[in-house]
């Protein structure tokens, strides 16, 4: 019966429009009044959601988010894209694997699918276009292109997991996704290569020595930045919480005093943005981790594994089960509340078969990305599909096939835990 009134209360609000934090909140708050008198409920919920955000690695958060916004806006996509078009715009179709790479990197730096849809996507279609590149393809790419960078650290939801999963290594989670994220981008390489042999798509003049070392050069300062985190964390220097901090100094320096793209006067605009954003995503995670501890006591964990183990005791037959249940739920339900929400439930039935946390944070990711980038709530979908100024109809045709090779990506790394295992296990 509690089940019932969560998953309905939740899907009326979600189908009426209501934020998904608040009908996250409410479907918690509605499960409990049946069983609580309203004083309590209403108090036990704001207590969870007070106390889910007391937690030291969530300043994280704020922080690369501040570093994004600057490097949204501070000529960073702009030397990433050339860095790239020197390498490949030379092979059919150059402009795509150009979109591809930038993506990667604008996310793996910024932390943000959605920075990296708006800022690569907001130069990179109008010249795909001019070039004589297919709008849909070119927003499509775009869009699947830049959930790679949320898997590539460094790398906020990871954080979020490691919150949820109750301790998992955030300096093994990032290490983790470095082999999975470049499969990513590997595989919709692929698929691009293919399209634009069918589709006899231009290419450009190849680059001379000199001109991918100026532009190598050009790009350097904000690659250290990847450098600068992961060395620093991995090598013990400082903790993730503490890299984000420098994370934000060094693009500060970097976006202000060396590419001059940011003025003093912008920094009030770019604190506003991120203030904004902050407070979207913990409001999210307050209201999850609320959601999370009345499904503890609902005891819906407990039932679901029961559930899953009941169908079969079978590590591969369950693996794709839950594989398909978060591919589902990330049509429905953004990434941050879904990891809060369905890793307690998930990790300790993966646990008892034998699967590494780390490993399994990395499964979770990756299936929650493919959900950013399919309809209703997927909002890398949406900005990608504004950016481009095509319709989301448009665009889901040639998303079919990257669909397909990032589900196949995912399903090599979740029968492989060596793909995502394998880095951490050197930290050893």
């Amino acid at each position: 019966m509690e089940v019932l009134i969560l998953v309905l209360i939740f899907l009326v609000l979600l189908a009426l429009g209501v934020p998904i934090a608040f009908s996250i909140g409410l479907a918690g708050i509605g499960t409990l009044l049946v069983n609580m008198d309203p004083v309590i409920a209403f108090a036990t919920i704001s207590q969870r959601m007070a106390t889910g955000l007391d937690s030291f690695s969530l300043l994280a958060i704020p922080f690369f988010i501040l570093a994004g916004q600057l490097m949204n806006q501070g000529g960073i996509a702009n030397r990433l894209i050339n860095f790239a078009r020197s390498l490949v715009g030379v092979l059919p179709g150059g402009l795509i694997y150009v979109n591809i790479i930038a993506c990667m990197l604008f996310g793996a730096i910024s932390g943000s699918a959605a920075a990296a849809a708006s800022a690569i996507g907001g130069f990179m279609t109008p010249k795909m276009e001019k070039e004589g590149y297919p709008k849909p393809f070119s927003a499509a790419i775009n869009i699947a292109s830049s959930t790679t960078g949320l898997v590539i650290p460094p790398s906020n939801v990871l954080i979020i997991y490691s919150l949820a999963s109750g301790g998992a290594s955030i300096t093994a989670l990032f290490v983790a996704g470095y082999i999975p994220g470049l499969l990513m981008g590997l595989g919709l390489v692929g698929v691009s290569y293919v399209y634009a042999l069918r589709n006899g798509l231009p290419r450009e003049t190849a680059s001379s020595l000199k001109d991918i070392g100026k532009t190598f050069f050009d790009a350097l300062p904000s690659m250290f930045l990847l450098i600068l985190v992961m060395g620093g964390i991995i090598g013990g220097i400082f903790t993730a919480t503490e890299a984000s901090a420098i994370a934000v100094v060094y693009t500060l320096i970097l976006s202000m005093i060396i590419y001059k793209e940011v003025k003093i006067v912008d920094l009030h605009n770019v604190l506003l943005d991120t203030v904004k954003t902050t407070s979207i995503v913990l409001i999210l995670v307050s209201t999850s981790i609320a959601m999370s501890w009345v499904m503890s006591f609902e005891n819906i964990p407990q039932d679901l594994s029961s559930f899953l183990l009941g169908i079969s005791d079978n590590k591969i037959i369950i693996l794709i089960t839950i594989n398909l249940i978060l591919l589902f739920v990330g049509i429905f339900m953004d990434i941050t509340p879904a990891l809060l929400i369905f890793t307690p439930i998930f990790l300790p039935i993966v646990t008892d078969l034998g699967v590494d946390p780390v490993h399994f944070g990395i499964i979770m990711v990756m299936n929650l990305c493919i959900g950013l980038c399919t309809p209703p709530v997927g909002s890398v979908l949406f900005i990608g599909v504004s950016v481009a100024k095509v319709k989301i109809e448009d665009v889901l045709k040639p998303l079919v096939p990257l669909f397909i090779v990032l589900i196949v990506v995912l399903m090599l790394v979740t029968f492989i835990p060596n793909l995502s295992l394998y880095l951490p296990s050197l930290l050893d």
